[in-house]
């Protein structure tokens, strides 16, 4: 399923869900150290570029977006779930969050010195990559940076509970060389490319690898 339909069902699942997922992670923002060691290369790319402010693009609960406002970047939120965009501005009201969904969400072109999609880009379907990564491509200033996590994987996961809520949620799992080739199709150069095995999480085993992939434009 893709278009309205899945966009609808991914927004209504997140809205459902948005209470518990965000107290899930409130005691542990960016919790693995290699998502630390990730975004913190990252926010140094772009400190070092000068080159304006951040788009935290699919932000859930704002996590992230404070992770990286702590480490000295002009962070802002963008998520399609309007409840989790309520949260994040409760729990970090010195930053800003608005509603915003992929493949477009509304950002001027080259006004952007980096973009983090962080698991984020998992619920875009495949024919919508290409033009979520041009769109990404136009809203960065030249120099600036993009950073991606990701599972890896070859099969689409379909959830229909979470956190003990009725769902319809969508998740495509992907190959890191098949992602960085659409991303050198829309004119992004990836520079990093990192796969760590699965993990113990928050008292649950990963089922896939993980990916990152960290581009220039």
């Amino acid at each position: 399923m893709s278009g309205p339909d899945q966009l609808h069902d991914t927004r209504a699942s997140y809205d459902a869900v948005a209470a518990d997922y965000a107290a899930q992670f409130q005691d542990e923002p960016v919790g693995q150290p290699w998502d630390r060691a990730v975004l913190t290369g990252f926010a140094d790319l772009v400190r070092a570029a000068g080159n304006g402010p951040v788009a935290d693009v699919g932000c859930g609960p704002g996590r992230v977006t404070g992770y990286l406002h702590g480490l000295g970047l002009d962070a802002f939120g963008l998520d399609l779930s309007p409840r989790m965009v309520e949260i994040a501005r409760r729990s970090h009201p010195h930053l800003r969050f608005e509603v915003g969904a992929m493949p477009d969400p509304g950002l001027p072109d080259a006004s952007l010195g980096g973009i983090v999609a962080w698991y984020s880009t998992i619920h875009v379907p495949d024919e919508l990559l290409p033009a979520t990564f041009a769109g990404f491509r136009r809203a960065l200033l030249p120099g600036g940076h993009l950073v991606m996590a990701f599972q890896v994987g070859d099969e689409p996961l379909h959830r229909t509970e979470a956190f003990g809520y009725p769902v319809s949620l969508s998740a495509w799992r992907r190959r890191p060389d098949r992602v960085a080739e659409l991303l050198a199709d829309a004119g992004l150069e990836v520079r990093v490319r990192l796969v760590r095995e699965p993990e113990t999480y928050l008292g649950r085993q990963e089922p896939t690898p993980q990916a990152y992939l960290l581009a220039r434009a």
